[in-house]
């Protein structure tokens, strides 16, 4: 089973590394990060990197997708290499899936017509531009199209379809040891539990409050 997590500049980590810790660990998983080009990828922040192994074209046919989110997100949507790759790979993959605002590229180049997805809170608002109907849910399972909401929520994405590739078991022995069993300190994680002034400054900050799709 070929796995294949897009790279690109000023990406979010925990949005490839969180579905990667998980579905490397299928059996038979074959994981490979790619771009446009081979080498480093920087992440949002400039602080970190992983490395594109494969270019875009060196992996036609993956039977996984991950499209993870982040501001980098901005650069990709408008058709181009990516989307090109990514409706490419799209017509044999088993599974389309996307993590944060890496629904908007899959929305962006028309994987996401017609279905319900999900995105980071802040971003929810912006699907609709491309025939998405958005929902606030986790993790959204429609057909073979799998999104997951923000950054923390990869690894529940990558969890619900560890359950269906492997069975239930498999996805609990992945679960186990990565001791994936969260108890934060803060009830916030939402914008219906944090506090409302914590909500409204983070809005207020938002990309997507000067940002508008194009369709």
């Amino acid at each position: 089973m070929h796995i294949a997590i897009l790279l690109f500049d000023r990406f979010t980590a925990l949005d490839a590394i969180g579905p990667y810790e998980v579905l490397s660990r299928l059996p038979d998983a074959e994981t490979v990060f790619v771009g446009e080009r081979t080498g480093p990828v920087f992440n949002e922040v400039g602080t970190l990197h992983l490395v594109a192994d494969a270019t875009l074209a060196d992996v036609p046919r993956p039977d996984i997708v991950v499209v993870p989110g982040g501001p980098g997100q901005t650069a990709h949507m408008s058709d181009g290499p990516v989307h090109q790759w990514l409706r490419a790979a799209d017509k044999t993959s088993t599974w389309t899936t996307s993590v944060c605002t890496g629904s908007l590229i899959l929305a962006a180049a028309g994987l996401l017509t017609g279905r319900r997805a999900t995105s980071h809170w802040l971003a929810l608002d912006q699907l609709p531009a491309w025939g998405v109907t958005p929902t606030s849910e986790r993790v959204i399972i429609d057909s073979k199209y799998v999104t997951a909401a923000g950054v923390s929520s990869g690894i529940d994405m990558a969890l619900n379809l560890a359950g269906r590739i492997a069975g239930d078991g498999v996805a609990e022995t992945i679960q186990l040891g990565i001791e994936y069993d969260p108890q934060p300190p803060y009830d916030a994680g939402t914008p219906d539990k944090a506090p409302a002034d914590i909500v409204s400054n983070l809005r207020a900050r938002s990309r997507f409050i000067l940002e508008r799709p194009v369709a």
